[in-house]
């Protein structure tokens, strides 16, 4: 969320134009289609370009839904890079471990790993403290003692409610997600234009 500037000095219009840099980066990496990260190499609707047409695709499929979003890589790294400039990164990483800790088959690891979690993103004054109300952080807490593979769904279901419900929509209604997605438009409509996608800008 938008924080105070007497915390962050950072205007709100500057977190904007942040957000446009950190998505113009990301754009260019090399599971886009760039192996160099230079601009201008990923060709969005080259009818040779596979990935570009399916990449304009899983943008337009962004807006559709939250579980879209979510179940996409580009879209969870773009997300990624919107959150971190509302501050607010720490909920889709509090997601994100989540759902590598329910993919964990060993007690063991189980067990360890949950109280890392719970340091991390649950207690009090934790370095990436999860905004959940203190029900939940104790039931999650009281989880802990026998930690199994859903000892964080109820955590985990609120952070995901709150982003679906109050960052999710201002991610799409961002400058900088409203420009990717008209280029993804523009490419699924002229498949046969080798064109590259232009550039953000910043």
């Amino acid at each position: 969320m938008c924080r105070t500037l007497a915390a962050f000095p950072t205007s709100c219009l500057e977190r904007a134009k942040e957000f446009k840099t950190r998505l113009g980066i990301f754009l260019h990496k090399s599971e886009l289609g760039s192996d160099t990260g230079s601009v201008g190499k990923f060709e969005w609707g080259s009818k040779h370009s596979k990935e570009g047409k399916n990449f304009s695709e899983d943008v337009l499929g962004w807006k559709e839904s939250f579980d879209l979003l979510l179940s996409s890589k580009n879209g969870v790294a773009a997300f990624h890079a919107f959150l971190k400039t509302e501050f607010s990164e720490e909920n889709l990483e509090f997601w994100l471990a989540c759902e590598e800790f329910k993919k964990l088959r060993s007690a063991t690891k189980l067990g360890s790993r949950a109280h890392r979690i719970f340091e991390e993103f649950i207690c009090s004054e934790a370095p990436k403290e999860v905004n959940i109300d203190h029900e939940t952080r104790e039931l999650t807490r009281t989880n802990l003692q026998a930690a199994t593979a859903v000892c964080f769904d109820a955590a985990q279901w609120k952070v995901r409610a709150l982003m679906e419900k109050d960052s999710y929509p201002r991610f799409l209604k961002s400058p900088a997600y409203r420009d990717l997605a008209t280029q993804a438009t523009a490419a699924s409509a002229s498949p046969s234009s080798s064109s590259p996608a232009e550039p953000l800008h910043t």
